[in-house]
């Protein structure tokens, strides 16, 4: 696995590291050393799957209040997306900030979201699913977000949003905590 991080502190886009035969391919995704060795998180918990049939489907911008906050690792298992993450650390040098990815199916990549951060995504095509591995366990009641067409952010989704559910299209605007 190769782990390049990104401009927000703590978050990493991870590629795997392919290898290849006449049968196809074999790829290390996850490693606990590895993530430890980073001062990642090694251990998850509770692993999650969302599908989302139409093309312009958004997703987010979710997360966790404390003390229930969690870090995840989310990969895209079938078509593509663009994933989005934002830090709403208070205090972060980053906070405010969000880094968009293409994760797909074909691209295998990883996106590494740390604790004290939102996440979503668009769908760039039809009949997506997305795999997510998370550090803690849900709970209820401690959900938060931020609407994904929040102003003060401003991000740039590739594809224009087309399906919200009512819960997302209801998320707030964010009041930066920074």
């Amino acid at each position: 696995m190769r782990f390049e991080e990104t401009p927000l502190a703590g978050a990493y886009r991870i590629d795997i590291e392919q290898v290849e035969d006449l049968r196809g391919l074999f790829a290390r995704t996850f490693c606990a050393d590895a993530f430890e060795a980073r001062g990642l998180p090694g251990r998850f918990v509770q692993c999650n799957v969302s599908f989302s049939r139409k093309r312009g489907t958004v997703r987010g911008l979710h997360f966790q209040r404390p003390p229930h906050e969690e870090a995840k690792l989310v990969r895209c298992t079938q078509g593509a997306v663009w994933d989005v993450i934002v830090d709403i650390r208070p205090g972060s040098a980053t906070c405010g900030r969000w880094y968009g990815a293409e994760l797909s199916a074909n691209n295998r990549r990883a996106l590494f979201v740390p604790t004290g951060f939102a996440h979503g995504f668009v769908t760039l095509c039809d009949d997506v699913e997305m795999f997510y591995q998370m550090s803690t366990a849900y709970r209820p009641g401690f959900e938060g977000g931020i609407h994904h067409a929040d102003p003060t952010l401003a991000i740039d989704w590739p594809v224009p949003p087309t399906v919200v559910s009512p819960r997302d299209a209801g998320l707030p605007e964010w009041t930066p905590p920074c």
